[in-house]
Parts: C-alpha cells; structure tokens; sequence
C-alpha cells in the first residue's frame, strides 16, 4: 500500500562529502568531491554538503574548486559549528571560515543535550542559547540560507523536553531556515522517534529536517519515520558511508520514499541513474560495492534457489518487490548447488546459449553443476568456466589443446632474496607437441608464463589477453595445510574481461584448472568472432 501525502516534496541533502569521509577507509581527494557533487547534481540532490571549511585544507581547496561549477539543480553547503563560547560571532575562526567558503548554504549544528552543554562547552543553560541565536543572526544577516543542525537532538529531547525545545526555538527566532533534528548517537527507535517529530512539529513553523545514524540498524526506518511525521527535510549519505556504522543510506531512503511512499524528490525517471551512482561514489573511494545494498547492490535482484527463479521467470513480482530497471538494477539469476533447471536455463539464455528445457544436456548440466560446488566449486563469479560446462554438455566445446605435463620448482638462495620459481610444461596442439619453460615470481606466474610460451605458437591471439586478478580461498580450514583451495581468475582482453575457477587440494593444480579455463575462453570467443 502506497501512503498518501498528495505528493509532497522532500528535500535531499547529501552529507557524503562531510558526514561521509568520517567513515573507516573512506577517503576523496578534493578534485574527487568536485566529481561526486557534479553527480549528486545530475542525479536530481537538492542540497550537497562539501565539507567543514575551518577543519581542514582539502575542504577549503574543494570549496575553492566548487565556485568554478555550475550547478543545474543541486545547492552547496559549508558545514561548521556555532560560534566558541568566548568569542564574539563576528571574530569566530569558524563562523569566518564558513562565510569564507562563499557557498549559498551554510549548516552549522548547536548542543541539544544539557549533558553537551554543562559537561563538553562548561557552559551555562542560557549561554548555549545565546551562541545558538548570535550565530543563526550573523549568517543570515551576511546573505546565508541557514540549515540548524540540533546535535544530539533525541537524547536531549529525552533528558530535558522543555530545554530541547528552547534551543530549536533559539534558532528559529533568529532566522533558521530549516531546523534538522539528529540522532547523533543513532540509539533511538523508530516508534520514539515517530512520537517525539509528531510532537516538535507543533513548535515549528519553518523546515524540519530528520539526521539519522545506523548504530541500530535503522538509519533509514528512523528517517522515514520522521517524514511520516511531517519531516520534509532528509539528510543523509550515498551507501550509507559514515562514522563508526555509518549514516542513513539515501540510496535506500530515495527509492523508499518515491516508489513506496508515493513523495516527491528526485523523480521516477531520475532514479533509474541510482545504481550507477551509488557504483561511481564506490569506485572513488576505493572501496568494493558492496553486494547485499538495497535496491542497488548487485544481490539485490539476485535469485538462487530453484523454485525461486522458475517462478521469476514466469512472473517476476513473485520475488522482486519492484522491477530492478526503476532504479538501474538488473535481475541475476545465480547457479549454484540450489539451482535447478530453472536456474541452469535462465543463465545459458542470459548468455546466449542454446540449450533446450527438455534435452538430457539440461539435466546433466544441473547434477554436474551440484557435484561440482559440493566439491567447492562455485560459479556466481565465474561465468566464463560455467559458460564453458554448458557448452562441454551441449557439445559446442573442443579441445584446443592437451596437457602432457608441467613440472614447478622454486629456488631460494642462503641470503634474504625472494624466493624464484620455474615451471616445465609440454602440451600437445593436434598431432604436434610443444615444450617450454618460464621463470616467475611464483609457482603460478611461472606456470601461465610457460603455458601462454607453448600455445602462442599455435593461437598468438593469446597475446592480447593479461591476468588482472587472482585470489584464492581455503575452503576446509580445519585441514590446515591439506585443505582444498579455490581459485578464482580474472582475465581481460581490452574493455571486456572474464572469471574463471578451478578447485583442488593444491593451489597450483587449482590454478591450472582456472587458468586453462580462462584460455579456453578466450580462444573460443575469439574463434566464433
């Protein structure tokens, strides 16, 4: 069921460059901010957060950066606190430094919680009012839009309602534009906070606007919960990036809010670029997308067990809350152990594969498939070796080339130098046999060096592929140095690359395994091409 609020307009204000730098292993170099804030631009964001001016020079080179770009839609915002207790408004480092910045919006946050006032500033009740009054006046009387971040809001609500209130009501008698109530700790509940926005909104004639942290779990059910109160002011971070659990995720609050809510903030049409920018905003930190986000992670419309994909492929709301096109998702169908021939047809069709609902070759492929991933085999990111099973079944497979036999040693001299390896291979190509050798600078580098050595005789398309990735798991710890390993194999040919994986008790023969799969591929593509 949709909820009816006559399509009322929410305001997105994005704090990824500011909130969200404070989460661990998140880092933008400035020129990467000036990036994300032209996409959170396009993107439809009404409010993008640059940074604190007076705490750092790499906000204030982002903010010089900034005065250069031309936003279409999309408003910047310097982040910064009241003024310092002893200082007069017009001589604080940070109220200048705010004004500095010369962004049209300026966020400041002020103490909520008496244990902030008395205990963190040492200061008394009225005095924390006053710098909350004195540093609203000041911007706006210097031109500034002003969002009043009320820091802490929840716990203080809860330790002195009547003071809590005083300070909302200290900043907007003296201009806020929008007063933002934050769960700072991010501890309250939805229901608590349903309550106590339901409550405040009374005192409240301007904007109000909802910050939420995910320290429960509910970043996002808190921040909707307020909109359902009359919050039309949302703040928050692209994949939920923030300090300790992070902040709440606009990429799941958006959706959430025009698809299921029925409210108005970047538009249907706009949400279909969601996906990508959540990937883009990954990419320039560094970090891996991480599969199981909401509406945009690449798990999101993923489907594995049998019954699940047969019914997808018949009708796909019997397992998908929306169609993943809305926001720029596709629907993966995964092979694995649970797949049936659902799950086995669905992905030879995905990968242009022929292959018949009722022939043996579909049955076969299924019970292979599980023997294989009971033996530690697994296929979600290895499409190229489960692309080249169906192809063995179907019988669109031949062999290229014959392994004789490879032979690895490693050699390390008496002093501190890295150990060297050398592998021996001889492989048949057709009535002809071929052997070579190759140092590296491990077992299995020597080995793909030795193997590619033999066979760019008979295939020198060969030259044009490199390995880009190679990672390894254990599977059966309690095995220690006897357990069984998996390899995975990247490999890229220009713009298009490709997975493969090979199983086995020892990494090289593992390695092997994936690494003749990863030619075998490649000389079969190119051979159809």
């Amino acid at each position: 069921m949709v909820l009816n609020f006559m399509n009322k307009k929410i305001f997105t204000y994005d704090t990824t460059l500011r909130d969200g730098t404070q989460g661990e292993e998140v880092s933008f170099s400035a020129e990467d901010k000036v990036k994300i804030a032209k996409r959170l631009d396009a993107f439809g964001i009404d409010y993008i957060e640059g940074g604190w001016p007076g705490s750092n020079p790499k906000d204030m080179e982002f903010f010089e950066k900034v005065r250069s770009v031309k936003f279409n839609h999309a408003k910047v915002a310097a982040f910064g606190s009241t003024r310092r207790a002893k200082n007069k408004v017009e001589d604080d480092a940070n109220i200048k430094a705010l004004l500095d910045a010369q962004t049209p919006v300026v966020t400041i946050f002020g103490k909520t919680w008496l244990l902030h006032v008395k205990e963190a500033l040492q200061i008394t009740e009225e005095e924390n009012l006053k710098i909350i009054s004195d540093s609203v006046l000041y911007l706006k009387k210097n031109g500034k839009e002003v969002v009043y971040d009320a820091e802490h809001f929840f716990d203080g609500y809860k330790s002195d309602k009547a003071y809590a209130i005083k300070t909302l009501d200290a900043a907007q008698r003296s201009g806020a534009d929008v007063i933002v109530l934050c769960d700072t700790n991010g501890g309250t509940m939805p229901w608590e906070v349903s309550a106590i926005v339901d409550e405040i909104k009374k005192y409240i004639s301007v904007q109000l606007g909802i910050h939420t942290h995910n320290d429960c779990e509910l970043g996002v059910a808190n921040a909707l919960a307020a909109i359902q109160q009359g919050a039309v002011h949302v703040q928050g971070t692209i994949n939920g990036y923030g300090e300790r659990t992070g902040n709440a995720n606009l990429c799941s609050i958006i959706p959430n809010l025009q698809i299921k809510m029925g409210l108005e903030t970047v538009g249907m049409e706009q949400l279909k670029k969601l996906t990508d920018l959540s990937r883009y905003v990954s990419e320039l930190a560094n970090l891996k997308h991480k599969k199981n986000l909401a509406y945009v992670g690449e798990s999101a419309f993923a489907h594995k067990g049998g019954v699940h994909v047969s019914a997808v492929m018949k009708t796909p709301k019997t397992y998908e809350h929306i169609q993943p096109e809305i926001v720029g998702n596709v629907r993966r169908v995964l092979v694995s152990d649970l797949s049936g021939r659902s799950n086995v047809l669905y992905k030879a069709a995905e990968l242009g594969l022929s292959l018949d609902d009722k022939s043996p070759a579909a049955q076969k492929i299924v019970e292979e498939l599980k023997e294989m991933e009971h033996y530690g085999y697994y296929f979600e990111d290895a499409e190229a070796s489960f692309e080249l099973l169906v192809k063995k079944h179907t019988g669109e497979i031949e062999k290229l080339f014959e392994l004789d036999r490879f032979k690895i040693s490693i050699h390390k001299d008496s002093n501190d130098t890295d150990a060297r390896s050398e592998a021996m291979i001889k492989i048949r190509v057709g009535d002809e046999t071929e052997m070579t050798a190759a140092e590296g600078n491990g077992p299995v580098n020597a080995m793909d060096k030795a193997l590619r050595k033999a066979l760019e005789r008979f295939y020198p398309q060969l030259k044009e592929i490199q390995l880009t990735d190679y990672k390894v798991r254990v599977l059966d710890s309690q095995n220690a140095t006897a357990a069984k390993v998996r390899v995975l194999i990247e490999t890229k040919n220009g713009n298009s690359s490709w997975n493969t994986v090979g199983v086995s008790s020892d990494v090289v023969d593992a390695s092997w395994k994936a690494l003749v799969d990863s030619i075998t591929y490649h000389l079969l593509k190119k051979k159809k091409g």
